[in-house]
């Protein structure tokens, strides 16, 4: 409100800075006074003209000057009409509002620049009820309009005492307003005038201002002005709140630091200086700490540096951080290794059930290390799927070989600065994870687990996998860097174990730098130890159970395996069991009587119906349909392959959503069948008359992979022959255009999964044998394996069918390294 304090009202081009003031109440329109009927119209622009109000008019215009000068010259009344459009130069009748103010001329004067400006005085309201004429100057017939007095005197009054308090306010929150403002408001004691007074200071928009004028009832004239003034006193309220909070923040950096410079001084006059003993406290901690001797320069320059720096500038707090990183890292501080090997042994055996690969390469690192008294630590990558103990494994070496024990996830990881560092430069910049890992256990060779480093990602950032590869390589890692160090860190003493559940995904640099340590999925007899040895007993205490409360038997355990779970680890076995102890222990402690051994009987009460029902051999199979075996995340499944033949043109058919690989196999087996079609005893014709068509159940799931070449060999030899597969045989091989059988992966989980379903016979390539013997002698009794060369060595031992002669490639051409695969669905 008041902005318009200093500024004069305009008629067309720019503005005068001339004073705004009033009349006193006796100088408005006196009863009686009379009006003509026709009077001159003086258009005006950005401004409303109030009766009661003074203001100097600066005109420009020709018509307008012609019109207050008749004015002037007649009678000194003049009708004054505000724009609807300031943008028009030469306004018409329809871009003035119909109602305005009757205005006195006062005063007409010639300005030095050329300029004429009229000192205009509001008298009455009035309408505008036609326009006479438009030239030379504007003339209008009019009516004026008297103000309707407010009923309620007393209500009214008291509208008018909160606009006078209101307009103090506004004055008081103003720094631009003068403060004789308030003097003047205290004179004013014509009610009409007050708020014609304070309409033509509002600090609104042209439109409400004659919103305003237009109003006839003084009442609702008030309240109009009175929401306008509580509007603008808010804001002001706002506006100062501010400014006294940014002035109060300002004032308390200030006082905050000469308080500061004085606590300095009194320091200072007292012989006290807590900067300085502050780093006299870290010099005396270096003097103790074993480091090597680079580090020692580097803390000493770095120290010489802090004690120039100014206490109270944001240099000192990195500084000092640093000082303290540097001290706080283990150099040279290393545990002692526990290099009785039996106890060692006995630790991991304790612990984990199974793992022979693993705890033999830990042995062997010791024994090396007990002989020789310094070695750099293996880099091992244990790969397998979830649940088989990879992570709690790692725990387990660092309490066997009493050792600190660390874990660092990957997992997600995107930025390369999680493993260097941040420059120290930067704002909250902080040493690399390995670092931080390191200075967070206080020793500089403890097993450290890089979990899921097959996950790691990479975008914009950089590649943390990069990253690793100064960390795991050992010939590099003696001297890694950190970027907020800016050091040189041996990290060789340091036992890295990294977790995967995939090689794919590992940047092949990193995983040539990591010896590979592949755990299997462990088989039923090895689950039901596990269960036995630890995870029953586990469950058990926590929950609060004692062993002669609850007992699991062993046929209840294998129901829990191969019905209430399907994977290669225990972790879902080890929630299966955690709910049947929860449901014994439901029943303790209501006192319910309850079966102390559950069995499998049991078992639907406790965990419902079964979740997963594994497949079954069934011995009568008919032609064209063999059974393969396959390698999943979860374990091994057997894999039924189904063919047959149709009327048709010799199109081949493949479903069951196979992959790329998968479907090859099947080109490449009926290319095999066509080419040895006279061995075979399959009569040429019916490749061309019939057409075959592949499908390997269970479409949902996808399915790829080489290892299902010789049951798809067999599957359609048998389907073109009209022979039956041998009764409980499985296969697994890929097979080639030679007629040759190569070897495949996961021999182990396949194998397993045939004696879960009952079949009696394995075939499998030569080449695999050595794997084969690789497993428990316990946990593959009652199979036998037949081992093949040649894809007819398959169809003979399968169907029965007098093998193909195959001949020999010439000039060992053909002849290459066997590349191993593995089938996953």
């Amino acid at each position: 409100m008041f902005e318009n304090w200093l500024m004069s009202a305009q008629s067309d081009d720019e503005p005068d800075f001339v004073p705004l003031f009033s009349l006193e109440e006796d100088e408005e329109a006196k009863q009686g006074e009379v009006f003509p009927d026709s009077l001159p119209i003086l258009p005006l622009k950005n401004t409303v003209l109030f009766p009661g109000i003074v203001t100097p008019i600066t005109i420009g215009r020709d018509k307008s000057i012609r019109a207050v000068q008749k004015a002037y010259e007649d009678n000194r009344f003049i009708g004054v009409l505000s724009q609807r459009d300031v943008k028009i130069e030469s306004p018409s009748s329809r871009d003035l509002y119909s109602i305005g103010t009757i205005a006195r001329v006062l005063k007409l004067l010639k300005m030095p620049d050329g300029s004429t400006t009229a000192i205009l005085q509001g008298r009455k309201r009035f309408i505008l009820e036609e326009m006479v004429s438009e030239d030379p100057y504007m003339v209008g017939r009019i009516a004026t309009l008297e103000y309707i007095q407010p009923k309620h005197k007393l209500e009214f009054r008291a509208l008018i005492s909160s606009i006078r308090d209101s307009a103090k306010q506004i004055i008081e929150l103003s720094p631009q307003i003068p403060s004789e403002a308030v003097v003047m408001l205290k004179n004013i004691t014509n009610d009409n005038f007050l708020l014609n007074f304070i309409s033509s200071n509002l600090n609104i928009k042209i439109e409400e201002k004659q919103a305003i004028l237009e109003i006839s009832h003084l009442k609702e004239k008030a309240n109009r002005i009175l929401t306008y003034m509580d509007a603008e006193l808010q804001l002001l309220e706002l506006k100062d709140q501010i400014e006294a909070k940014v002035r109060n923040d300002i004032e308390k950096q200030q006082r905050d630091y000469f308080l500061s410079q004085q606590l300095k001084t009194i320091q200072e006059e007292l012989g006290q200086n807590p900067q300085e003993d502050e780093i006299n406290a870290l010099v005396e901690r270096a003097s103790k700490k074993k480091w090597p001797k680079n580090v020692l320069e580097t803390f000493q320059r770095e120290v010489n540096k802090l004690r120039r720096v100014n206490p109270q500038i944001a240099e000192y707090a990195i500084g000092l951080t640093y000082l303290e990183t540097l001290l706080d890292l283990p150099w040279q501080d290393f545990t002692k290794d526990n290099f009785d090997l039996r106890r060692v042994k006995d630790v991991l055996d304790k612990d984990h059930y199974g793992l022979t690969k693993v705890k033999e390469r830990i042995l062997e690192h010791l024994a090396v290390l007990k002989l020789k008294g310094d070695m750099k630590a293996p880099i091992l990558c244990l790969v397998g799927p979830p649940g088989v103990g990879k992570t709690s494994l790692g725990q387990s070496i660092g309490k066997a070989l009493k050792r600190k024990y660390v874990r660092m996830s990957l997992g997600g990881l995107h930025d390369e600065a999680e493993i260097r560092g941040h420059r120290k430069t930067y704002i909250g910049a902080m040493p690399g994870r390995i670092i931080q890992s390191l200075k967070k256990c206080k020793t500089g060779n403890p097993v450290f687990i890089l979990d899921e480093i097959d996950k790691v990602g990479k975008d914009f950032r950089g590649d943390p996998s990069s990253a690793l590869l100064e960390v795991l390589d050992p010939e590099q890692n003696t001297t890694f860097y950190d970027n907020y160090l800016e050091l040189e860190y041996d990290l060789s003493k340091v036992l890295f174990i990294a977790t995967a559940n995939s090689l794919s995904t590992i940047q092949p640099a990193l995983l040539d730098r990591m010896e590979v340590i592949e755990i299997a999925g462990y088989s039923l007899e090895e689950k039901i130890e596990i269960a036995k040895r630890h995870l029953i007993p586990e469950q058990r205490k926590e929950h609060g159970l004692k062993p002669p409360q609850v007992k699991i038997t062993e046929k209840a355990l294998i129901n829990i395996i191969r019905h209430y779970t399907a994977e290669s680890g225990v972790r879902n076995l080890n929630r299966e069991i955690g709910s049947v102890m929860r449901s014994v222990a439901k029943k303790v402690a209501m006192e319910e009587a309850y079966e102390v051994t559950v069995k499998p009987e049991h078992l639907h009460g406790i965990l419902g119906p079964t979740k997963f029902d594994a497949e079954v051999y069934q011995e009568q199979q008919s032609p064209g349909v063999a059974i393969g075996l396959a390698w999943t995340s979860v374990g091994g499944e057997i894999l039924f392959i189904e063919s047959s033949l149709n009327k048709g043109n010799g199109r081949l058919q493949l479903t069951g959503n196979l992959g790329d690989v998968m479907k090859e196999s099947a080109s490449t087996a009926l290319s095999y069948i066509k080419a040895h079609a006279d061995e075979l005893a399959i009569d040429p014709e019916m490749f061309d008359k019939n057409d075959i068509h592949v499908h390997v159940p269970e479409g949902a799931i996808p399915k790829d992979g080489p290892s299902a070449g010789v049951t798809m060999l067999t599957a359609i030899t048998s389907a073109y022959t009209k022979r039956p597969v041998k009764p409980f045989l499985a296969m697994t091989g890929e097979i080639t255009l030679r007629g040759k059988v190569l070897p495949v992966g996961g021999i182990k989980e396949k194998i397993l999964a045939a004696k879960r379903a009952g079949l009696k016979e394995v075939l499998l390539c030569k080449d695999n044998e050595k794997h084969v013997a690789e497993i428990e002698a316990e946990y593959i009794k009652g199979l036998n394996f037949n081992y093949v060369d040649t894809m007819g060595d398959v169809l003979e031992f399968a169907l029965g069918i007098q093998k193909p002669v195959v001949k020999k490639a010439s000039n060992g051409l053909m002849k290459g390294k066997k590349e191993r695969k593995a089938v996953v669905v």
